[in-house]
C-alpha cells in the first residue's frame, strides 16, 4: 500500500512540475488546476484506503488521547451532586484555554467537597473554585452551575496557567496556604484519571 501511495505522489509531483514548465502561463488558470488536482488526489488515496474523514475529524484527539466526549465521560465518573454530569463543560473550557482538566477537576472536588457532598458555598453561590469575591459572603457568587464552572477554569487560567504556573507544585504555594492542599490535589487526580 506505501508502494503505490508513494508512486501515485510521485507521478503527481511530476504533472504540477509539468504544469508549471512546460504549459504555457496564459493558457491555464494555476491556482484551480492544483486545487482541482490535490482535491481529486486526496479523494483518491481516500477511497484506495478505505478512509472516511468526516468519521475520522470527529474522532479529534484533545487530552490524554482521548476525544472530547470521552474526557467529558471520564470526568463525569468522578462529579457527583451539583457537579454530576458537567464533565464536557469542564472539558470544553480547559481544552480551549489548555488548562489541565484533571487538575481542574481535582481542585474542584477538593475546594468543594463535591467527591461526596459539596460544601454551602458550592451549593449556595455556584462556587466552585473557592474563588473570593462578593454575593456569597466573602466568596463570589455566581447565576448558575455552568457559569461557576467557567468562572473557575477562566480564574486558574488568567491568575495561573497564563503565569507560567501549570503544575500542581507550581500552583500550590500561590494558592493554597495549607501544607496539604498539594498532596490532595494530587490524590484527586489519581482517582481521575485511573476512574
Amino acid at each position: 500500500m506505501k508502494k503505490k501511495i508513494i508512486i501515485f505522489t510521485f507521478v503527481f509531483i511530476i504533472i504540477v512540475l509539468f504544469m508549471f514548465l512546460i504549459v504555457p502561463k496564459n493558457s491555464i488558470n494555476y491556482s484551480a488546476s492544483i486545487n482541482t488536482a490535490f482535491k481529486n488526489i486526496g479523494e483518491s488515496i481516500n477511497k484506495k484506503m478505505n478512509v472516511n474523514v468526516s468519521k475520522t475529524s470527529a474522532k479529534k484527539v484533545v487530552f490524554d488521547n482521548m476525544t472530547i466526549d470521552e474526557l467529558s465521560e471520564k470526568l463525569n465518573r468522578s462529579l457527583k451532586n451539583k457537579l454530576s454530569g458537567k464533565g464536557n463543560v469542564i472539558a470544553s473550557k480547559c481544552i480551549e484555554l489548555g488548562v489541565d482538566p484533571y487538575l481542574t477537576t481535582a481542585i474542584m472536588l477538593h475546594e468543594t467537597g463535591c467527591f461526596s457532598r459539596c460544601s454551602r458555598i458550592a451549593n449556595e453561590c455556584n462556587n466552585f473554585g473557592g474563588q473570593k469575591g462578593s454575593g456569597c459572603g466573602s466568596y463570589k457568587r455566581y447565576s448558575s452551575v455552568d457559569e461557576g464552572i467557567i468562572g473557575m477554569i477562566n480564574n486558574l487560567y488568567k491568575n495561573y496557567y497564563s503565569k507560567g504556573l501549570t503544575s500542581v507544585s507550581l500552583i500550590g504555594p500561590k494558592y493554597a496556604e495549607s501544607s496539604t492542599w498539594q498532596s490532595m490535589i494530587n490524590s484527586y487526580m489519581n482517582k481521575i484519571k485511573n476512574t
